[in-house]
C-alpha cells in the first residue's frame, strides 16, 4: 500500500510496519506483497467501521474476530482468512513492539482450524518414467511434443525433481550460481536465505545440453552479455531480462506431466514434495532432507513421514489379505 498524504493511523502504522519489513527485515518481494494486501484491507476495514479519526489503540480482539466474519462473508475459504489472520498477528506483534499499542490484541484470536491435507506425491516410477520419456538418450522421445523448449523443459524438471528446490528458486538462478567443482548450485531460498544444493549427474546432463541452445539464442537475440551471468532459465522469446516467471513454470510443468499421463494437479512443488517423500522411502536422513529442502523447521520436514506412513497404509489396505 502507499502513504497518502493526510493518511489516519490505521494506513499510516501499516505503511510504517510494511517499510519495515521490506527495508530492516529482507522480507521477500513475494512476502511483501502478501502483507501488503492482508494489511492493507484490514486497515482499510478499520478506517471504514471505526472512522478515519480513530486510533490504533482502539481496536481490540473483537474487531479482529468481526473482520475474521467480514472475510467469510466476502467468500474465503479458512484457509485464506487464516493467511489474512497470520499477516495480522505480525503487524501487530511489531506495534506492540514499538510501543504504538499496550498489548497486543491479536494474541486472543485462534487461527481457525484447517483441514490436513498430504500432497499427492507421484511414485518414483511415474516420475522416472516422465524424465526418462523427456530423454532421447533413455529411449524417450528426443523432441516432447508437449515442450516448448525441450531441452529448457527437461532441464527444469530434472532441476526441481533432481535437487528439490522451489519454483522461485528455480527461476532466481543464475548461471554464475552453478559450482560446476562442487556439483552444486547456490540457491536463494525463502526470506532471502542461500543455501547450496547438490547437482546430480542427470541434472547435470540435462543443463550441459541446454545451456549451448542457450547461448545461441541470447546471441540472437543480441544480450551476449547475459552468456556468461544471466538466467539460467530463460523465456523463449528473450524479452524482458529473459528470466522465465514462475507462472510460465508452473504451466509447462501441468501441460508436460500431463502429456505424460501423470495428475493432473501436479505442479512444481509436487516435484519437490517428490523428492523429500522419494529420499525418506530410500533412507535419507531427515535432517540431511531438510537441509536440501531449506526447511527452516524439521517438523515441516516431518510432514513427508506422514505422508510415507499414508502410502504404507494405502498399499497395505489394498494388497494384504487380512485388510478388509
Amino acid at each position: 500500500m502507499t502513504i497518502k498524504s493526510g493518511a489516519n493511523e490505521f494506513e499510516s502504522l501499516a505503511g510504517q510496519f510494511l517499510a519495515m519489513l521490506e527495508n530492516e527485515r529482507n522480507a521477500s518481494a513475494h512476502t511483501v506483497r502478501a502483507y501488503r494486501r492482508e494489511v492493507g484491507d484490514f486497515a482499510a476495514y478499520l478506517s471504514e467501521t471505526l472512522g478515519g479519526q480513530a486510533k490504533i489503540a482502539t481496536v481490540d480482539h473483537l474487531h479482529i474476530r468481526a473482520y475474521m466474519g467480514h472475510l467469510y462473508e466476502r467468500g474465503l475459504t479458512r484457509a485464506s482468512v487464516a493467511r489474512a489472520l497470520a499477516a495480522i498477528r505480525s503487524w501487530f506483534r511489531w506495534l506492540a513492539q514499538e510501543h504504538k499499542l499496550a498489548q497486543n490484541p491479536a494474541i486472543l484470536v485462534s487461527t481457525p482450524k484447517l483441514p490436513q491435507h498430504l500432497p499427492r506425491v507421484p511414485s518414483m516410477e511415474e516420475v522416472n518414467g516422465l524424465m526418462n520419456s523427456m530423454d532421447g538418450s533413455h529411449g524417450g522421445a528426443a523432441k516432447d511434443e508437449a515442450a516448448a523448449w525441450p531441452e529448457r523443459d527437461r532441464m527444469i524438471f530434472e532441476l526441481l525433481y533432481g535437487c528439490g528446490i522451489r519454483n522461485s528458486e528455480l527461476v532466481g538462478i543464475d548461471l554464475a550460481d552453478i559450482q560446476w567443482k562442487n556439483d552444486a548450485i547456490l540457491v536463494k531460498g525463502k526470506g532471502r536465505k542461500q543455501r547450496y544444493v547438490p547437482l546430480g549427474d542427470e541434472a547435470a546432463i540435462a543443463v550441459r545440453a541446454y545451456l549451448p541452445l542457450r547461448e545461441a539464442r541470447l546471441r540472437a537475440a543480441g544480450k551476449a552479455a547475459l552468456v556468461a551471468d544471466g538466467p539460467l532459465v530463460t523465456n523463449l522469446r528473450m524479452s524482458g531480462t529473459t528470466r522465465l516467471t514462475t507462472r510460465s513454470v508452473g504451466r509447462l510443468v501441468k501441460r508436460v506431466a500431463q502429456s505424460h499421463g501423470l495428475a493432473s494437479d501436479v505442479h512444481p512443488h509436487t516435484l519437490r514434495h517428490a523428492f523429500g517423500t522419494h529420499m525418506l522411502e530410500e533412507g535419507a536422513d531427515l535432517r540431511a532432507i531438510q537441509e536440501m529442502l531449506g526447511h527452516e523447521r524439521l517438523s515441516t520436514t516431518q510432514r513427508y513421514t506422514q505422508l510415507t506412513a499414508a502410502q504404507v497404509q494405502r498399499v497395505y489396505d489394498e494388497t494384504h489379505p487380512r485388510a478388509h
